[in-house]
């Protein structure tokens, strides 16, 4: 048996003004890994592919990795970049294979497409029509029919954050391997409903996505699915298909394959008023800051998340902290390829004053990029290279590019040339910092820092700044989605809308 296990990642946000080339694909590569490298780096990992590779070993298979490609969320994908990835992958099958395993993410947009892994499916079945093919997704998918209709099963994540990649590549691979051995015929349904979940209301410790991935889990444990996957969706994306869907597996039922994903979309449907956050005022929010005690207490600026396509480097949130005179703050991080490299030039130890942060416009919610004047102390010089401890990405490498520890006295500001969302305590304990003992912990997040700092936060304040992946959906301008859709538009009736 041979099989081709590859990757090719991303979330797009097309409201970002945040470039995707080929280069953005790689971490601690120049260029996104092929052959060996692909899977030496992925090989060990808590991802869909490192569990792809567990289990082709395990079968004794040979194993191909032509690309292993992760890009953090980002504006749509270069056309150019799109190509060189897809085409490795269709290259590898069309040398020959008797099966498939993708780890995609669900939600990529190029240039010239709305639904990037669609188009790759569809190629694949044209060169392999009967190859088995695997396909293990974000919950954050924007799922289209050329999905789900050239896969012979497909998983999603079922965490939000997002712990369970491993587990995901695992259910979509065993079940194709029971598939290839003829103990099971799968069968897929899939549906979407047509709401736009805000993501800040996607987490899977809250209602309604905790019920609802209970039941999830429910339905494969009892057996009524192979596999059962509600997918949140991924607002931030103009597109027709953006919002929430469900996929079920079943072995060789598709009518009730189709009543369990009837059920889960009914569901989540009913709950929709539960899907839209509540913003509060950021003076607000720092007020209660102030009043608290006992840390650490986790400042969340989560308008400008970059596992979510945020430019990083707004300083609305960090320029309140600063002006609050909020002491004992460590801040991850802004994105500033220019000041790190002033910084570092003046080496550890120099006082430097100089403009932070605000390099970025954001012409999509009609916003300059503005930069905020900081005086501090460069403290620590980093390569910027370090490993997620987990539970969120076990073992993978994280690489947020030449980096500085930049100290102003009350704030250990983390100033950063790669876009890296904070979501494991690795992020400051690689530079030297100990969450544990801040009072305040600013993290430009959403959900995703919950993996690596709800154990130690003692309060989390939610702090409305700037930024593209802000929920106030009245500022972004929504042109190809379907309509209507809620909350864009207050609908009661599901049929309303458009699969």
């Amino acid at each position: 048996m041979r099989v081709v296990i590859a990757m090719m990642k991303h979330e797009t946000n097309t409201f970002s003004p945040v470039p995707t080339p080929i280069e953005r694909f790689a971490r601690g590569f120049p260029l996104p890994p092929r052959g060996k490298d692909a899977y030496d780096a992925f090989k060990g990992t808590g991802s869909a592919m490192g569990a792809y590779i567990d289990l082709a070993e395990r079968e004794g298979w040979d194993i191909v990795t032509p690309i292993a490609a992760q890009a953090a969320p980002s504006a749509p994908v270069q056309d150019s970049a799109y190509k060189e990835m897809s085409d490795a992958i269709c290259e590898a099958v069309a040398a020959g294979c008797d099966a498939v395993m993708l780890d995609l993410h669900g939600a990529m947009v190029t240039e010239s497409r709305e639904d990037g892994e669609g188009a790759l499916m569809t190629r694949l079945r044209e060169i392999a029509p009967d190859v088995p093919i695997a396909v293990a997704l974000d919950m954050h998918t924007n799922l289209y029919p050329e999905i789900v209709e050239n896969a012979t099963t497909l998983a999603g994540y079922t965490t939000y954050p997002h712990i369970d990649n491993y587990g995901t590549g695992e259910r979509a691979g065993e079940a194709l391997i029971k598939m290839i051995k003829g103990d099971a015929k799968p069968a897929l349904a899939w549906g979407n409903r047509p709401m736009l979940p805000h993501v800040m209301r996607q987490g899977t410790a809250d209602f309604p996505n905790k019920q609802l991935q209970e039941r999830v889990k429910e339905m494969e444990a009892s057996g009524e699915a192979m596999v059962a996957t509600l997918f949140t969706g991924f607002p931030h994306a103009d597109i027709r298909n953006a919002g929430l869907s469900v996929c079920v597996v079943t072995d060789n039922d598709p009518e009730k394959a189709q009543q369990l994903c009837d059920e889960l979309l009914d569901s989540a449907w009913k709950d929709r008023e539960a899907w839209v956050y509540q913003i509060e005022p950021l003076e607000e929010s720092l007020e209660r800051a102030k009043k608290v005690t006992d840390g650490p207490v986790i400042l969340l600026d989560h308008y400008d998340n970059s596992s979510s396509g945020g430019t990083q480097d707004t300083m609305t949130v960090l320029a309140a902290i600063l002006e609050a005179g909020l002491e004992d703050v460590a801040a991850f991080a802004i994105c500033d390829p220019e000041a790190v490299q002033t910084l570092i030039e003046a080496g550890v130890g120099a006082e430097v004053m100089l403009p932070l942060g605000g390099k970025m416009d954001m012409p999509s919610i009609d916003k300059k990029g503005v930069p905020v004047t900081v005086t501090g102390t460069v403290k620590l010089i980093s390569d910027g290279l370090y490993r997620n401890l987990g539970p969120a990405s076990t073992g993978m490498l994280m690489d947020m590019g030449p980096t500085v520890v930049f100290d102003t006295g009350k704030v250990e500001i983390v100033v950063i040339s790669r876009q890296q969302e904070p979501n494991d305590k690795n992020a400051f304990l690689s530079l030297g910092i100990d969450p544990t003992r801040k009072k305040y912990l600013m993290l430009k997040s959403r959900i995703h820092y919950r993996a690596g700092f709800s154990d130690i936060a003692k309060e989390v304040i939610e702090c409305a700044g700037t930024g593209v992946c802000t929920l106030d959906y009245s500022q972004l301008t929504f042109e190809n989605v379907r309509r209507p859709i809620y909350p864009l538009d207050l609908i009661n009736d599901p049929n309303e809308g458009t699969a």
